[in-house]
């Protein structure tokens, strides 16, 4: 019989599908906003962005920066290299409402997600979302996708007081779940927030390795799969 009560799962990229529902939208906010006054090549704001975007999010989850200096950032660093452009933080706020309301539209979930919830359902697993996005976001997400029956509790780090990694969010998941942390498994595609956080809260953990198959953790993981599928052979 298997251990588990409570499944602790991240949503962004784990079984949303957000970089791609974002390349989607960060195209359409492109030619929306008539970007290419500013751009003869479209693909150097689209690196700029990812490169930004990621730096800004790392830092974010470390509570360095705020979500108001994220937002405005992962825009004005790749609208800053655009010829003639100088975005102000009022164009930068702009730009990122059009781009969140489009992305959140977007119903693409992550290969096998969806099965993967209907098994582990069936199997009678209480499950819940514990995600770093912002409020109004995650919930039109999650409505967009399509899942939000499987759940029984939404956990989001604005309602936690932190972000993931930190303990404070886990602790906060645990309390308002009500889940023991000796059976309950977190799942997440991040090994620095969803995993490594979650270790140091106490919990067994799973890492859904889809950036990089060749990764090795620095500390032993629970059970490491390469695809969402495998879970099914685990749980």
């Amino acid at each position: 019989m298997n251990k588990y009560v409570d499944l602790f799962i991240d949503f962004d990229d784990t079984l949303y599908d957000t970089r791609g529902n974002s390349v989607i939208a960060l195209g359409e906010l492109f030619e929306q906003c008539q970007l290419s006054r500013y751009f003869s090549d479209p693909e150097v704001f689209y690196k700029a962005y990812w490169e930004a975007n990621v730096s800004l999010w790392a830092l974010y989850a470390k509570g360095e920066i705020t979500r108001d200096f994220l937002i405005v950032e992962r825009f004005r660093i790749p609208l800053s290299k655009g010829v003639g452009l100088q975005p102000t933080e009022a164009y930068c706020l702009d730009l990122s409402d059009k781009f969140l309301d489009l992305c959140s539209s977007k119903s693409g979930v992550i290969e096998g997600a969806r099965e993967l919830l209907a098994y582990l359902k069936g199997k009678g697993y209480r499950m819940h979302i514990c995600s770093n996005g912002f409020h109004e976001v995650q919930y039109k997400k999650l409505r967009s996708s399509g899942l939000t029956d499987f759940f029984d509790t939404v956990i989001l780090s604005e309602d936690a007081g932190a972000n993931k990694p930190s303990k404070i969010f886990f602790d906060y998941a645990l309390e308002r779940t009500q889940a023991n942390p000796s059976t309950t498994l977190m799942i997440g595609d991040n090994y620095s927030t969803d995993i490594e956080g979650a270790m140091n809260a106490g919990l067994d953990t799973l890492l859904f390795r889809r950036w990089d198959p060749s990764f090795i953790p620095p500390r032993p993981v629970t059970y490491v799969v390469d695809s969402l599928r495998e879970i099914q052979s685990v749980l």
